[in-house]
């Protein structure tokens, strides 16, 4: 991928990430922050950076101006915690199928507009895929998106399988929770 580099973030990172993360919440999303769902994007160290099983990667355009941890501009953030999907707000099956500390659950993986359709956010997932699996700890990988955000769905079909469509399905059973939601749980394989 030329004029990218993708990496661990550190400290220095932190603001760069926070503003990728925030702006995406803010506009793809039209959420807003909500501090019961995005707590972790303020206090990105103590969520992604000090966690020896967690990690936070960037993606960074060389030769930008903002960032830390070196030149360049950080364009993408992907983030991987042993947190898995709680209950509520989530059905009891799916949390207890993807248990804490038991499950790799990738979060944040963003993209800035101007820079999708790179194949950044493909490259990322696949380097928090190496990480989960280096940890030797992890039995799955587990993730949730909102199939509102244009291209998320498709993006994340392409390398995992659905085991959750709150769009369909009963509360109860695999696959469902009463179509009373919005969001599709996925698992993807590891590496």
């Amino acid at each position: 991928m030329p004029n990218y580099r993708i990496r661990t973030a550190t400290p220095e990172d932190a603001d760069a990430a926070r503003v990728v993360m925030l702006d995406t919440v803010y506009h793809d999303f039209r959420s807003g922050y909500v501090p019961r769902w995005h707590g972790d994007i303020i206090d990105i160290e103590a969520a992604y950076l000090t966690p020896a099983r967690h990690t936070l990667l960037v993606a960074v355009e060389e030769g930008g101006s903002e960032g830390g941890g070196g030149a360049g501009t950080v364009v993408a953030t992907a983030a991987l915690d042993s947190r898995g999907p709680a209950h509520p707000p989530n059905p009891r099956w799916l949390a207890e199928r993807y248990p804490s500390g038991e499950t790799a659950q990738l979060r944040r993986v963003y993209v800035r507009p101007a820079h999708r359709r790179q194949g950044l956010a493909r490259a990322l997932v696949r380097e928090l895929l190496d990480f989960a699996a280096a940890d030797g700890g992890y039995s799955s990988v587990y993730l949730h998106t909102d199939p509102a955000v244009t291209g998320a769905e498709p993006f994340w079909r392409s390398l995992g399988k659905v085991v959750c469509d709150e769009r369909e399905g009963a509360e109860g059973a695999p696959g469902g929770t009463g179509g009373t939601g919005s969001v599709v749980h996925f698992e993807v394989p590891m590496v």
